[in-house]
C-alpha cells in the first residue's frame, strides 16, 4: 500500500498539483470568498488525474501484483495527502488571522467569511465533497473525469455560497467570529467538519472500490 502511494507521488503527480497547494494563501485575502482556495487545491489534484489518465496510469497500476481495490486506495491516499497539506497550511494562516491580525481593519470591515475554525471545518467539507463527487465519480469508469468534475464544481460553489451567507442570518453571527470569540462553538464546528470529511471520504472510497471491481479493463 505504501508503495502505491510512492508510485502516485513519483509517477502520477504533476508539479502543478504541489504548486496549487499554495492557493491556501487565499486565506489571507480580505474582501474575497476565501473558501475558493479549497477549490483551486482540488483543481490541482484534478490536473494530476487528467495527466494520469492520458498516461494510462490505471492500466499500468492494475498490471502490478496488487488487488484492484488497492489501486483505488492508493489514489485516495494521494488525494487525502494533498488535501491535508492544504488544510494544514490554511490552519496556520487562520491562526495568524486569529492572533496577530485579529483587529486588522481590512478583516474587520470584510462582509465575507472570516478565517476561523468554522472556515476550516467548511474547507474539510468541501474536500469531502470533492472526494465523493469527483474521485468517487472517476472510479465509476476509471476514465471519465469531465462530468464528475463539472458536477463537483457546481456543488462546490453552491456550498461556498451557502457558507458565505450563513453568518448573515440572524442568530448565526457567531459563525463569523474574530480571534478566539465563541471558541467552543467554533471548535465544535471544526470537529463536525472533520467528521464529515472522514465519513464522506471513507464511504466514497469503499464505493469506489466496489465500482472499480466491476470494470473490465
Amino acid at each position: 500500500m505504501r508503495m502505491l502511494l510512492k508510485k502516485e507521488l513519483r509517477l502520477s503527480t504533476l508539479l502543478l498539483t504541489w504548486l496549487f497547494i499554495g492557493f491556501a494563501f487565499m486565506t489571507l485575502l480580505p474582501g474575497y470568498p476565501i473558501l475558493c482556495g479549497v477549490f483551486f487545491i482540488t483543481l490541482g489534484i484534478y490536473q494530476s488525474f487528467q495527466y494520469a489518465r492520458e498516461a494510462n496510469d490505471v492500466v499500468y497500476s492494475v498490471l502490478l501484483p496488487v488487488a484492484k481495490r488497492e489501486v483505488v486506495r492508493g489514489k485516495y491516499r494521494f488525494v487525502v495527502l494533498i488535501e491535508l497539506l492544504g488544510t494544514a497550511l490554511m490552519a496556520l494562516l487562520t491562526l495568524l488571522r486569529m492572533t496577530l491580525l485579529r483587529d486588522a481593519a481590512v478583516y474587520r470591515q470584510n462582509a465575507l467569511m472570516n478565517a476561523n475554525p468554522f472556515f476550516l471545518g467548511m474547507a474539510l467539507v468541501l474536500f469531502g465533497l470533492f472526494n465523493t463527487v469527483f474521485v468517487g465519480g472517476f472510479w465509476k469508469t476509471a476514465y471519465g473525469i469531465g462530468k464528475p468534475f463539472v458536477i463537483y464544481t457546481v456543488a462546490a460553489f453552491l456550498t461556498i455560497g451557502a457558507a458565505e451567507a450563513l453568518h448573515h442570518v440572524p442568530g448565526l453571527e457567531a459563525l463569523n467570529a474574530f480571534g478566539f470569540d465563541h471558541l467552543a462553538l467554533q471548535l465544535a464546528l471544526l470537529f463536525l467538519g472533520a467528521l464529515l470529511y472522514a465519513g464522506m471520504t471513507y464511504l466514497s472510497c469503499r464505493k469506489a472500490c466496489r465500482d472499480f471491481e466491476k470494470i473490465d479493463l
